[in-house]
């Protein structure tokens, strides 16, 4: 094998300046500025700034403040409209983002941490608004979603897994994220939610946007979410709760109708039911298959596995029901997309607070990123709306240009036979 070097100033991340280019086009700096103040005088660089190195970093394949001076300088300082700043500058200003964590005492005297950045949710609707991502006389469909991050970090509590970790929610209008909260792992998602739910509906409300319907899993089966959720949009869908009076109530359906979901045989029924031992009565569509070991359970009196979906909506069919809540499944894959595509898996800082300013900056990231894959699939094929981050940066980031300055203007040189010019049309 031979080999040949060049000294020539070629560089390998040419597409981020389409990306820069983009985050200029949608005037991004004047948004974020705005919302977050301005810096001291004497600053170098401003919080837009800051969040437009932290998105490059991580459209470049980074996961840490770190890679931009360990990997990515050069590549940032030759890409358009960058003013790259050093990794501990890119900390401090998180740090200066973040506020005093809430704690509140439960009942059975459990501290629970709770941090809401309520800047940069705000931001965050701010930036959404911005790519046209709401129609304003639409009602639209929400999601709520909590999990559990396992990290060993200063502040981290064990939760139910008996493992450190952090415990999110996120609350989503499609595949976009419109709200984020933080709490230490030991907080159980149910403890003030129908809290964290209010403020959820009031900022979507301040920002003039409509919810119709709401979809939730079974850390909302509380009494207090279901009242709020009602009060705030026109239907709800929440995974209900089991208990013995159900169960018996159930003992009493003769006729169960044989339907297919997901390629998949079960059995389903509706009926009418006042849980938590209320007046207020609500439909419960139940469905029901075979366990894998033919067992019978000793409080059921049968071998089956029982689902229930707790609902206001008297319109659907219960196949419908189901399938519609089933839909929300796509709002646990923001999480996936968090951790493994946009560092939620790398938090940088010991405490709960700082590092829900990184997690709610690179949750805005997410956004913006389905926005722009979105386009720029339109306007290319070898671009899909569909690809993940990692595949995007491979298809569309990697791509060796060099800038050429001729009769005083700047010209971008791609080594590629790809119609990347398409893109700015």
């Amino acid at each position: 094998m031979k080999i040949t070097t060049s000294l020539e100033n070629i560089h390998s991340f040419g597409g981020l300046n389409f990306v820069s280019n983009e985050f200029k086009t949608l005037d991004f700096a004047q948004i974020i500025d705005n919302q977050l103040g301005n810096r001291s005088p004497f600053a170098q660089y401003s919080y837009s700034d800051i969040l437009k190195n932290m998105w490059m970093i991580a459209f470049a394949g980074g996961d840490c403040a770190e890679d931009i001076q360990e990997h990515l300088k050069t590549e940032l300082q030759n890409t358009i409209d960058m003013n790259v700043s050093s990794p501990d500058t890119i900390l401090r200003v998180q740090q200066e983002l973040a506020s005093a964590t809430k704690i509140i005492y439960s009942k059975a005297q459990v501290e629970n941490q709770i941090k809401t950045n309520e800047n940069l949710n705000k931001l965050n609707l701010s930036i959404l608004k911005k790519l046209n991502v709401f129609n304003q006389h639409k009602y639209h469909d929400l999601d709520f979603d909590n999990q559990f991050i396992a990290t060993e970090k200063y502040d981290a509590k064990k939760g139910y897994k008996m493992i450190h970790g952090y415990f999110p929610s996120v609350a989503s209008i499609g595949r976009n994220t419109v709200y984020f909260e933080n709490r230490n792992g030991n907080s159980n998602v149910k403890f003030e939610q129908h809290e964290t739910l209010e403020n959820v509906f009031t900022l979507l409300k301040t920002n003039n946007i409509k919810i119709g319907r709401a979809r939730m899993d079974c850390g909302s089966f509380t009494q207090n979410v279901i009242e709020k959720v009602a009060s705030h949009c026109k239907i709800f869908y929440i995974r209900a709760q089991k208990c013995e009076d159900l169960l018996q109530q159930l003992k009493s359906v003769t006729t169960w109708q044989t339907i297919e979901i997901n390629h998949k045989k079960v059995e389903v029924c509706s009926l009418n039911y006042k849980p938590f031992k209320k007046e207020t009565s609500y439909r419960y569509v139940i469905s029901r298959e075979p366990n894998d070991t033919g067992q019978v359970d000793v409080f059921q009196q049968d071998s089956f596995i029982y689902r229930a979906i707790i609902t206001n909506d008297s319109a659907l069919s219960k196949q419908e029901v189901i399938e519609f809540y089933n839909q929300r499944g796509a709002s646990e894959k923001i999480f996936d997309e968090l951790n493994n595509d946009f560092g939620w898996k790398h938090l940088p800082f010991s405490f709960l607070n700082q590092n829900t300013v990184y997690m709610m900056i690179m949750v805005m990231c997410r956004n913006f990123y389905l926005y722009l894959v979105e386009k720029i699939s339109e306007k290319v094929t070898f671009i899909k709306s569909s690809f993940r981050l990692k595949k995007f940066i491979f298809r569309f980031v990697v791509v060796p240009s060099k800038w050429i300055k001729k009769s005083g203007q700047k010209t971008l040189k791609l080594f590629t036979n790809m119609p990347y010019h398409l893109v700015l049309t």
